[in-house]
């Protein structure tokens, strides 16, 4: 039967070094968190005026709408593992290029408020699959990228790699740091 609780914080050989922050970041419980922050997405998102939307806040940086467009990308990707892993599938998942993701997404040509409503869906496919998970799935190991990662650790990145950037749309794109603390 599936467990409803959140899993525990992974250990740091749950994954590859480079996410360390992103886990550390995300306060338990994990799957509350990632529900309430998709609230929080919509809230950000709706703030974000029209003539804001393909803002860049430097050259060669993504528009508001192509990092809400990645953050999406990433999530289904990260979760497609996490499935992957938890049926216990053992091939190699490769690494995907964010950049050519995101150049290829056509988020940048779509209204924000559309961009919105697919984050929170994902979302909630995400934390539907995670609840489905019995106890004994979180510890599952798989290939990704060439690190080992449990399952567990791939939804605390998921939470963590999405807390990222919404402070940066928050911080860097509106001007409001407080962003980054909401949890």
């Amino acid at each position: 039967m599936p467990v409803h609780r959140s899993p525990a914080r992974p250990a740091t050989d749950e994954y590859a070094d480079f996410y360390g922050s992103y886990v550390a970041a995300v306060k338990e419980p994990l799957l509350e968190t990632l529900e309430a922050e998709a609230g929080q997405w919509r809230a950000l998102l709706a703030g974000v005026p029209p003539e804001r939307e393909g803002y860049r806040y430097a050259p060669g940086k993504w528009s508001v709408r192509e990092v809400v467009g990645h953050v999406i990308d990433a999530e289904r990707m990260f979760a497609a593992r996490a499935l992957a892993f938890a049926r216990g599938d053992r091939s190699h998942y490769p690494s995907f290029d964010e950049n050519a993701y995101a150049a290829n997404s056509g988020a940048d040509r779509r209204p924000l408020a559309d961009l919105a409503e697919e984050l929170v869906a994902v979302r909630r496919s995400t934390v539907l699959l995670l609840r489905s998970f019995e106890e004994d799935t979180w510890n599952r190991r798989g290939r990704a990228s060439g690190y080992e990662f449990t399952v567990r650790s791939l939804a605390w990145i998921i939470a963590g790699h999405s807390r990222h950037h919404r402070g940066v749309v928050a911080d860097r794109y509106l001007g409001t740091p407080a962003g980054q603390d909401q949890q």
